[in-house]
């Protein structure tokens, strides 16, 4: 917590209250020696004294790309002047001398409000969130990459929030959408560019200005249109479809995938050059099965975020529905543990959420299904070569990652290139492999 503001007794009482509240706090007299702090500190949130330049701070803060909530403070500061903090980008007013619920309010809510980005703090989790925001603050363009479910749009929105860009962040749908529509989604066009372009129609790029682009799914685009999206990127403008005005571009790119590119690339529906952009700075995001304590957290968050959403009472989960669902692999991720409680949050009638009100999208429950997979597993095992056993651990994983090869590989302990090389083995000896795969 950075204090700004000409050094008084209600200054001091607000650092010790903040102190006492869990934050680390500096203090600076002035917005030049708070800029000077917060390029050799960071910071996570600013109080400044409405006596101050809070306009020009905020200004500043926006230059230099500093992503972190500003609340204005006062001694006997008049309404005026506390309304004209907020309306210049504050978020809050605080009066001085402080009271120490007002300065631990102020902190919970930076904290509930960064808490919405990705949860939990399992260290695969806390890996790829420190990568991301040590690139946030850059230009380049970050790929996302992980399988369905994880997160991956969450992440792009905490990239951005932490890049200090203004709003938006506007989402482009890559998969699924025919060609000219995706192009025009990016690019824009003019009147009668093609078959009902009714009007001129402003682009991505163009309505994001200085924000953030985000194509979900950037796998799926066309040949053609891989090539004006790295046209795009390396000279920084584009065209609208049908126009010839060269219309320069300031906002940043964030892509995601399902796949992995490289193995796109080696098939030749990938272009090489267009991944190497893409891909100056790359993010995984980890599967839900590899998050640990992760999963408890989330269902908790999700059991009372969608109780209130529905007007339902709260119930937490019992420690045998944690169980469950620690042991249960969720090959659909984040999301389909999401589903999975908001089914339980709707079923449960009593007191908590047992094991019983936990059903998957199938109908089934897992507690029953965890029932009869776990017992006896030894015994499947008996009188099977290693072979035999080797292959069919391999094809489930491979199941239970949707196709990905990358995400099962990494579960395995093996490279991609193992994997490629067994697959290729079991389709030769006539083995049925998913198609997916």
């Amino acid at each position: 917590m950075l204090l700004i503001g000409a050094p008084g007794t209600e200054f001091r009482e607000a650092a010790e209250l903040a102190r006492d509240a869990g934050a680390e706090v500096a203090m600076a007299d002035n917005p030049d020696q708070a800029m000077t702090i917060l390029r050799v500190s960071g910071g996570d949130l600013a109080m400044i004294d409405v006596e101050s330049d809070v306009v020009a701070f905020l200004d500043r803060l926006h230059a230099e790309r500093f992503a972190l909530p500003v609340l204005a403070c006062g001694i006997d500061a008049s309404a005026a002047q506390a309304v004209a903090a907020i309306r210049a980008g504050a978020r809050d007013y605080v009066p001085l001398p402080p009271e120490r619920a007002l300065i631990a309010a102020a902190i919970a809510s930076v904290v509930a409000h960064r808490s919405l980005g990705m949860v939990g703090d399992a260290p695969a989790l806390t890996r790829a969130t420190a990568l991301a925001m040590a690139m946030a603050r850059s230009s380049a363009p970050v790929l996302i990459g992980g399988e369905p479910g994880t997160g991956k749009e969450l992440m792009a929105r905490t990239i951005h929030e932490a890049s200090g860009r203004p709003d938006p962040m506007l989402v482009v749908e890559c998969a699924g959408v025919a060609a000219e529509i995706v192009e025009s989604e990016l690019f824009g066009h003019e009147q009668g560019a093609f078959a009902g372009a009714a009007a001129r129609r402003l682009g991505s790029f163009e309505k994001a200005g200085e924000g953030t682009v985000f194509l979900r799914e950037v796998s799926a685009l066309a040949p053609h249109s891989q090539a004006a999206l790295l046209h795009a990127l390396q000279e920084r403008s584009i065209r609208r479809i049908g126009g010839s005005e060269l219309l320069p571009i300031g906002a940043r790119i964030i892509a995601s995938s399902t796949v992995d590119l490289r193995e796109r690339v080696a098939a030749g529906t990938f272009r090489a050059d267009l991944l190497a952009r893409l891909g100056l700075a790359r993010v995984e995001v980890p599967p839900l099965r590899a998050r640990g304590d992760d999963i408890a957290h989330l269902a908790a968050r999700f059991a009372e975020r969608l109780a209130a959403a529905d007007g339902l009472v709260f119930r937490p989960l019992s420690d045998a529905a944690v169980a469950v669902l620690r042991g249960y692999s969720w090959p659909g991720n984040v999301r389909e543990l999401e589903d999975a409680i908001h089914r339980a949050v709707l079923l449960a009638h009593g007191p908590l959420i047992e094991p019983h009100d936990i059903v998957l999208a199938d109908g089934s429950r897992i507690a029953a299904r965890q029932e009869v997979e776990t017992p006896q597993a030894i015994d499947r095992l008996v009188g099977r070569t290693v072979e035999e056993v080797e292959r069919e651990l391999i094809l489930q994983t491979l199941e239970r990652c949707h196709g990905n090869r990358t995400s099962a590989s990494s579960i395995l302990g093996i490279s991609v290139r193992t994997m490629r090389n067994k697959l290729k083995t079991f389709i030769e000896a006539g083995i049925a492999v998913s198609p997916a795969a």
